[in-house]
C-alpha cells in the first residue's frame, strides 16, 4: 500500500535520452581538482603537500567535525597545488590538484574488511566513515552522521530510488547494472540499525528496475520489498517518500528519524557495500549527461576532480552554444558559469540546454492564481514568501516557516507568471543565516 502526499507536479520526464544507455567508464583526466568541501558539513583540512606522491584512494584531507567526510585521492600523482579553484557552488574553494601519474597505483588502505555480517554496527560506521560516503543523490550529507543520528530511533529503511527529477537517470542505471551491490549495503546498514526489513521505493516510470531489484532478491534472502510507487515530483525528497511509503508525516523542522524512519539513496547504498566488501573510498560517481544542447547524451562513470568540461566533451561536447548548463536536475540544480569546475561527490548530473529552452521573465508578475499554494509538497504558501522576501520581511517569512521550504521548485514549474520562487527563497534564508550569525555576534 502507498500513501499520497500533498501538492507536487508532473514535470516532462526527458529520460529517453539515457535510462537504457549503460554506465560508461570515463578515464580519468590528466589533473584532478579535489576541493576541500563536497559535503554538507565542516570542510576538510588537506593532509598533503605540493610536490608530495600520493596513491590512489589516500586519504588526503578530512576533518574533526563529526558532520564531514574525507577526501581521497581520486588518481595516484604528484600533488600539484593546493589552492583555491572554481566549485560549482559558483565561489572558489580551496582544493588540492593532483597531476595524475597514469598508474592507478593503489593505497595499501584499500583492502576488504569482510562482509556485512561479520562487522558489528561500530565497525561499519567507522567504514562508511573512513571511506567519506556521503549522500549521492545530491545532498551530499556524510552518510555516517546520518546513521548515527537514527540509531535506536528507526524503525523503517527506506532506500531511495525514485529519482523523480526529470533528466536524471544515474541512480535508474545503478538498479538496473549493479542490484547486488544495493542489496549488499542494504543489509549492512539493516545490521547497523538492528532491522530484518527494509524498503526499496522505485517509481513506477523504471519498471525495468523494479523488475531486475525483485529478481535479484530471492538470491539475497527475505525481509526486503520493492515498493513501485506512481511517477510524482517531488516524490525522492525524503519527506515525501516517507509519507509515500508509510503514510507518517515528519513534523515540521524535525528528521525523518522523529517518525522512525532513515531514507538512502540508491547509489549511496551501493558505494556501503563496496566499502565493505572491498575497501573502496568514494573515488568516483554515476553522472547523467543531457539535455537539448547536448551531442550524444550518456551516463558516465566519472572520477571526482575531473573537470566538468572534460565530462561534457566525453558526450561529444555541445550540438549547439548552451543556453545554461546545469549540475543536478532542471529543477533543484545549481546553473554552471564555469566549465573548470569539477566533479564533486554531489554530482549526480550534467545538463546543458540550448536557447529555445530558456524563458527568461525580466518582470515576473504574480496574478494570484494560487497554483504554487496547492503544488507546494511542504503546506507553504509559496506566494505570500515570495512577497515578504521581496520587501525584506523577513521574520514574516520566519514566521510563515521558509525553513522547511525543501527548494523542490515546485512552484515555480506550475506558476504562470513565471516568478522567480526558489531564487527569492533562498535568498530569504540566506539574509536569515546572515541575521542570526550577526546576532550571535
Amino acid at each position: 500500500m502507498t500513501f499520497p502526499f500533498q501538492g507536487g507536479v508532473h514535470p516532462e520526464g526527458h529520460k529517453d535520452a539515457t535510462q537504457q544507455k549503460p554506465i560508461e567508464l570515463l578515464p580519468p583526466p590528466a589533473q584532478v581538482v579535489l576541493p576541500v568541501s563536497m559535503h554538507i558539513g565542516a570542510p576538510c583540512e588537506p593532509l598533503v603537500k605540493v610536490g608530495q606522491h600520493v596513491l590512489l584512494g589516500e586519504k588526503i584531507a578530512m576533518s574533526a567535525s563529526p558532520v564531514s567526510a574525507p577526501i581521497h585521492a581520486s588518481v595516484s600523482g604528484t600533488v600539484a597545488a593546493v589552492e583555491p579553484r572554481p566549485h560549482p557552488n559558483g565561489g572558489r574553494v580551496p582544493a588540492i590538484v593532483l597531476e595524475n601519474d597514469g598508474a592507478d597505483t593503489p593505497h595499501p588502505d584499500i583492502r576488504p574488511f569482510g562482509s556485512a555480517e561479520a562487522l558489528t554496527a561500530e565497525d561499519l560506521i567507522a567504514v562508511i566513515r573512513e571511506a567519506g560516503l556521503v549522500g549521492l543523490g545530491g545532498a551530499a550529507f556524510p552518510t555516517h552522521t546520518k546513521i548515527a543520528s537514527g540509531l535506536g530511533k528507526i524503525d523503517t529503511l527506506i532506500v531511495n530510488g525514485a529519482e523523480c527529477e526529470p533528466y536524471i537517470t544515474s541512480d535508474h542505471r545503478v538498479m538496473l547494472e549493479t542490484p547486488e551491490e544495493i542489496l549488499g549495503g542494504l543489509r549492512a546498514l539493516m545490521k547497523i540499525y538492528g532491522l530484518e526489513s527494509a524498503v526499496i521505493a522505485v517509481e513506477t516510470n523504471k519498471p525495468d528496475a523494479v523488475e531486475t531489484l525483485r529478481r535479484t532478491l530471492p538470491k539475497r534472502g527475505g525481509g526486503v520489498r520493492v515498493a513501485p510507487l506512481a511517477t510524482r515530483y517531488p516524490q525522492g525528497a525524503e519527506k515525501q517518500l516517507i509519507r509515500a511509503v508509510t503514510g507518517r508525516e515528519v513534523p515540521p523542522g524535525a528528521l525523518p528519524a522523529a517518525v522512525g524512519a532513515a531514507v538512502f539513496n540508491v547509489d549511496t547504498v551501493a558505494s556501503i557495500h563496496r566499502a565493505v566488501t572491498a575497501g573502496t573510498p568514494l573515488l568516483r560517481r554515476v553522472v547523467t549527461v543531457s539535455g537539448s544542447a547536448v551531442s550524444n547524451p550518456k551516463n558516465l562513470s566519472v572520477r571526482l576532480g575531473t573537470p566538468l568540461r572534460a565530462v561534457f566533451e566525453a558526450t561529444g561536447g555541445f550540438r549547439e552554444q548552451p543556453f545554461k548548463i546545469i549540475m543536478g536536475g532542471p529543477m533543484m540544480g545549481v546553473a554552471q558559469h564555469n566549465l573548470d569546475a569539477p566533479v564533486i561527490k554531489g554530482t549526480n548530473a550534467l545538463l546543458a540546454f540550448s536557447r529555445e529552452e530558456g524563458k527568461p521573465e525580466k518582470e515576473p508578475v504574480c496574478i494570484r492564481c494560487g497554483r504554487c499554494v496547492s503544488a507546494c509538497p511542504m503546506r507553504l504558501l509559496p506566494v505570500y514568501l515570495y512577497h515578504y522576501e521581496q520587501k525584506n520581511m523577513l521574520a514574516e517569512c520566519e514566521r510563515m516557516r521558509i525553513s522547511d521550504c525543501i527548494e523542490c521548485g515546485s512552484c515555480a514549474y506550475i506558476c504562470p507568471g513565471r516568478l522567480h520562487l526558489v531564487h527569492s527563497f533562498r535568498t530569504a534564508k540566506q539574509k536569515l543565516r546572515e541575521a542570526q550569525k550577526r546576532g550571535g555576534n
